[in-house]
């Protein structure tokens, strides 16, 4: 499979249009149907993983498959975060849900030997052409459904799977029991397998319900890029003991922010409640509130809750290492009527966030005329007494 040098040529020099309005172009000139889908395929592919795949975007000769396999391929920086939880030493590894590639084209530089199994031909057929681009050596393709190949495949160091999370009428699912393949159907295959199975999951996938659908978790890696969570990763051993957390928040610039708790040490966790603000108020990273570690960040940091719904955290002296937003505290107050106008009468502007609160920030707007922006941050939440109060703050 490949592009002809016109075909490069013109990808390259529409790759800024909008797909749309050169589809309706193309189609007016008359151009030939399976040509316009394959160029369009392809100014698209190359749009997206200008920011998702840098590294594929500067080969022009990368192919791109259709949109949902691109949707649901990671990006780079979490591609590359898997290969951090491959210990040295293993020879073998086996991508059972190949699909576009991309953590097989970064895993499989971990291992001697590496498998790309995919049930879809062409896919298979443009991850051949595309590991090629990338000059991956010592690759094989086997175009098979992921649970076919594990009854076959002989024993491997690690298996990967990011199993589909369409249905057969093509709607988004997040239980377990509901992608394909079903994982809680075929573990006990994968263990007898591979010493070390690696999943991904949605991020919208309950945590504690996965755990108790799945055996041998030994630990579940909650992705955040920009504080914004990408997926679940949960790591299958046969020397599992207490399954352990770890939220972890990707950045820009090349950051990786860690916080690790198992859950005996959230709920054994010794947590101090406050009715009152500090000089600082902490947010956790997304990460951190997906994996449920609301009790365990306060007595690592040793800073006080607010509420125990509320997973916002004060203390009068500064965590510079805090993993999450850190603001100064510049005032609080009940909102009450009088209070509200005298801040209203002060503020034009200010980023408002909801925690544990009976308003929305729509409704808070719409209350108070505060426009969304600019330097000041305001927290409407509720301490420890269940008093409701508004925190005024600016980023530290």
């Amino acid at each position: 499979m490949n592009l002809t040098q016109q075909q490069k040529d013109f990808i390259l020099r529409h790759e800024h249009n909008d797909v749309r309005e050169l589809a309706l172009k193309l189609n007016k000139e008359n151009y030939p149907k399976p040509e316009v889908e394959l160029l369009l395929k392809q100014i698209s592919g190359r749009q997206t993983a200008k920011n998702k795949l840098p590294g594929w975007y500067a080969h022009p000769e990368i192919i791109y498959p259709i949109h949902l396999s691109l949707e649901q391929a990671s990006s780079e920086a979490t591609a590359k975060y898997k290969t951090s939880l491959i210990p040295d030493g293993n020879n073998t590894f086996v991508d059972l849900t190949g699909g576009m590639g991309v953590d097989f084209a970064f895993l499989s530089q971990r291992f001697a030997h590496s498998v790309y199994v995919e049930q879809n031909r062409e896919l298979c057929e443009i991850a051949n052409h595309n590991f090629q681009v990338l000059g991956l050596q010592h690759i094989e393709i086997e175009n098979s459904t992921g649970e076919m190949f594990l009854k076959k495949m002989p024993v491997a160091d690690v298996i990967y799977l990011d199993p589909s999370r369409r249905d057969d009428a093509g709607k988004k699912v997040v239980r377990i029991e509901d992608c394909s393949p079903n994982v809680s159907e075929i573990q006990d295959l994968l263990l007898a397998k591979a010493k070390t199975v690696l999943i991904k999951f949605s991020p919208m996938l309950d945590i504690s319900l996965a755990i108790k659908n799945l055996k041998n978790v030994s630990e579940v890696h909650v992705v955040s890029v920009e504080n914004e969570c990408k997926e679940l990763l949960f790591l299958l051993s046969s020397e599992k003991e207490h399954t352990r957390y770890v939220a972890v928040n990707l950045n820009k610039y090349g950051n990786t922010e860690k916080f690790y708790f198992t859950v005996e040490e959230e709920q054994n966790a010794d947590v101090s409640f406050t009715e009152t603000i500090g000089k600082y108020l902490y947010e956790p990273n997304a990460s951190i509130l997906k994996a449920g570690g609301f009790k365990s960040i306060a007595q690592q940091f040793n800073i006080q809750k607010l509420h125990v719904n509320s997973h916002l955290y004060t203390s009068d002296s500064l965590i510079s290492n805090f993993p999450g937003r850190v603001f100064k505290v510049i005032t609080w107050f009940t909102p009450n009527k009088k209070n509200i106008k005298s801040f209203v009468s002060e503020t034009q502007k200010a980023n408002i966030s909801v925690r544990n609160f009976p308003m929305s920030v729509a409704e808070i707007r719409q209350k108070t005329g505060i426009k969304e922006g600019g330097e000041v941050y305001l927290f409407a939440t509720t301490v420890a007494d269940g008093t409701k109060v508004w925190v005024v703050g600016e980023k530290k």
